[in-house]
């Protein structure tokens, strides 16, 4: 089989994800598998620091790629509806650099399995691996199971302007916090293909409004097409395949730190953190009581090799703390606005 490996997109704002993340791939997939880390931006120092310790994790450096797919999507949301609204109407993920993860396409291995950060990984990844013999794409998420109105793609509107029917569509919506599939397969011809129908063919109205900027939503428009073979665990026809991920929604059974489908103690590929934001992570760390489904996993993969590190108590944050983050947050709320 070619080189396989795993990437991830990270800064170091989410770094006590990462190294908890790092530990769990070392310990429920391999310690020699390689992992290449994509910049979210250049705030890499403790990043640069913890992988020295770690000879098969690297740092993603092609910024030609990650140049090339900034240019693509800057470009394809100024063209959205949405561009023209006030400032004070943008989303939380506006210009912001998720999207840099899909520069894992252009990345050394022939194959690959994407993690975001926020993210454990709890069992081997050989049979995704093995899917990709036979699928472009392969998944793990329910985003197909999201009521009309939640879902990144306007099906109605895609299936009026193509041959597929809006159940077909539906099958094909997904996540993109797991992924896997093969170097090249979105090159330099197809991403100007899609650029010149979400621009000039205005099929970027196909993606709903509330999703202008969506990394999520743009892969979503990407792998529509019937030319991109997909698999979705969640939509095998064997129902051992069929498990939950969030951390917030599903429910796990804890057995030596890998969790497991509550229903059938069906094995998990990943637990997703979503939802969280890296501060609560940060706090957690530093011994404060945050609020976290499955912290305790969280922590025993974080502090793995750190073990003496592990905060052994937790304190409420003061009324001060609070506070000031309150009006820190406020801020930057505003500056988003006005910048």
């Amino acid at each position: 089989m070619k080189k396989a490996g795993i990437y991830t997109l990270a800064n170091d704002v989410v770094y006590d994800q990462l190294v908890a993340l790092l530990n769990s791939i070392e310990r429920n997939i391999s310690p020699e598998i390689p992992v290449c880390i994509i910049p979210y931006n250049q705030q890499l120092n403790k990043i640069t620091e913890e992988i020295k310790s770690r000879p098969h994790v690297s740092l993603f450096d092609n910024w030609e790629s990650i140049q090339r797919w900034d240019d693509f999507v800057n470009r394809v949301w100024d063209a959205h509806p949405r561009a023209k609204e006030s400032h004070l109407n943008r989303p939380g993920w506006y210009k912001g650099f998720v999207h840099r993860k899909f520069a894992a396409f252009d990345g050394d291995f022939a194959r690959f399995i994407f993690y975001d950060a926020d993210s454990l990984a709890m069992k081997p990844i050989d049979d995704v691996l093995t899917k990709l013999d036979n699928y472009d794409l392969v998944f793990d998420d329910w985003e197909h199971d999201k009521p009309e109105a939640a879902t990144d793609i306007n099906l109605k509107l895609a299936a009026s302007a193509t041959s597929l029917t809006e159940a077909k569509l539906r099958s094909r919506i997904h996540c993109n916090s797991f992924f896997a599939s093969h170097q090249g397969l979105f090159g330099s011809e197809e991403l100007d293909n899609f650029m010149y129908r979400l621009i000039e063919q205005r099929e970027i109205e196909w993606i709903n409004q509330k999703f202008w900027w969506s990394s999520s939503a743009l892969f979503n428009y990407m792998t529509i097409d019937n030319k991109y073979s997909i698999f979705n665990y969640t939509l095998s026809p064997n129902g051992k395949d069929r498990t939950g991920n969030c951390a917030n929604a599903d429910p796990f059974i804890n057995i030596e730190n890998v969790l497991y489908n509550q229903e059938g103690l069906k094995p998990i590929h990943r637990i997703h953190y979503m939802s969280y934001p890296a501060s609560d992570f940060a706090r957690l760390c530093c011994g404060e009581d945050v609020e976290i489904r499955y912290r305790e996993e969280f922590l025993y993969y974080r502090f793995m090799k750190q073990i003496e590190q592990k905060p052994q108590q937790f304190k409420p944050p003061s009324m001060t703390k609070k506070t000031i983050r309150f009006l820190k947050k406020f801020m930057n709320k505003i500056k988003r606005t006005i910048a």
